[in-house]
């Protein structure tokens, strides 16, 4: 199946990001994850590999790659256990910087977008608010013009990369009278007055930076408008497409990595005799799991060769993170059983993954929210529209 949607110039991709990833990540992350924070000189080094430019134009010194490059690098990402390190790389690559390209000026893309290719600048998208959550109409930030600057004013919360990026992609309201047709898309740096961040500690995910943002009477230029005026929310929800596939192959690749450690645990580890793959009711049980991470695994696939091709599919890619995040939870929580006592161990890989897995369902829209998105859809025959 898989080669339908990979050739040999995407598994030689594959091969050296595994290569790359085992020397220059690896040996750092337990470091990371203990003291929360990524050091600069990986930033870079994904640049000078070109990580980063995967899926932007080459004039800003990108590559244009098709879609499954990206899914490359976010399994890859995912198999060396660290759902912080894979979140802060992918929030700058896939979130911060979607937004750059798509909204941004030729001026504000050279001044952001180049050096977020080469990893000299990180970036992080600000969005969800303390009051909000994912309620992305409900936001109360606000953006007031006065003569050649917007003054910001407001909060945000749990943001990826909220406290160590260069710069920010910040909606806010520029006409709050109008609800979700108000809203506004802001490009700023980190440096700017009235900017100040605070870090918060996680269940998981600990080796990113996740901050919460305050903005008081922060003023920039009106040129760091990007896009349209009041149309942030259409652009913040054609991007929520390609942000939930993200999080369903992250999804699905941890737990397809959680499966294939445990099968080979299983095949060292012995009870009564023998080793504990050759017992019926646990041999049963992993076909189960392995079956329900090939079949999101194959689902995702479809989608992510759909949004290749420009199609809209908020939909399908709305399904995907709601049953690959649900999928992923139940087959970590059931790898980890298969550890026994070792399992519960924080030397042994499962511990780490369970909680990093649990934010799946909860971060870029709960699986609560999802379902009344796919109701909407499905019962109430709503047509969202892409941004125009």
């Amino acid at each position: 199946m898989e080669s339908m949607y990979f050739n040999e110039e995407h598994q030689l991709f594959r091969e050296s990001l595994r290569d790359f990833l085992k020397k220059e990540v690896v040996p750092h992350i337990d470091k990371w994850e203990k003291t929360g924070t990524i050091e600069r000189f990986i930033w870079e080094k994904f640049g000078e590999m070109g990580f980063f430019g995967i899926a932007y134009p080459e004039a800003y010194g990108g590559m244009d790659l098709d879609l499954f490059y990206t899914v490359i690098l976010l399994e890859e990402l995912q198999r060396i256990n660290s759902g912080g390190f894979a979140a802060a790389i992918w929030a700058h690559a896939y979130l911060a910087m979607t937004h750059v390209n798509k909204e941004g000026s030729h001026e504000i893309k050279e001044k952001y977008l180049t050096p977020s290719i080469t990893g000299e600048k990180i970036g992080c998208l600000c969005i969800t608010e303390p009051f909000g959550g994912s309620d992305v109409a409900g936001m109360r930030t606000t953006a007031v013009k006065k003569g050649d600057k917007y003054i910001i004013n407001g909060s945000k919360t749990f943001i990826t990369n909220g406290v160590y990026s260069d710069y920010l992609v910040v909606a806010a309201k520029t006409n709050p009278e109008l609800g979700n047709k108000g809203i506004s898309i802001f490009i700023m740096d980190r440096d700017t007055p009235g900017i100040s961040a605070t870090k918060l500690d996680k269940l998981g995910w600990k080796a990113s930076d996740t901050g919460e943002i305050a903005f008081d009477n922060v003023e920039i230029p009106i040129e760091n408008l990007m896009g349209e005026e009041n149309m942030g929310f259409p652009y913040i929800m054609q991007h929520f497409a390609l942000e939930r596939l993200i999080m369903a192959i992250n999804a699905h690749a941890r737990a397809e990595f959680a499966i294939e450690y445990t099968l080979q645990y299983m095949s060292e580890r012995q009870a009564f005799g023998r080793t504990i793959d050759k017992f019926q009711a646990l041999r049963h049980t992993m076909a189960d799991l392995a079956t329900e991470v090939e079949v999101c695994k194959t689902f995702n696939y479809a989608v992510a060769s759909r949004l290749d091709k420009k199609e809209y599919v908020v939909k399908e890619a709305t399904m995907s993170k709601l049953q690959s995040t649900k999928m992923a939870d139940n087959v970590i929580y059931q790898c980890l059983q298969m550890l026994g006592g070792y399992g519960y161990m924080e030397e042994y890989p499962l511990a780490r993954m369970l909680r990093d897995s649990r934010l799946g369902p909860i971060g870029g829209g709960t699986s609560e929210i999802l379902r009344e998105i796919i109701a909407k859809m499905i019962i109430d025959k709503k047509d969202y529209k892409p941004a125009t």
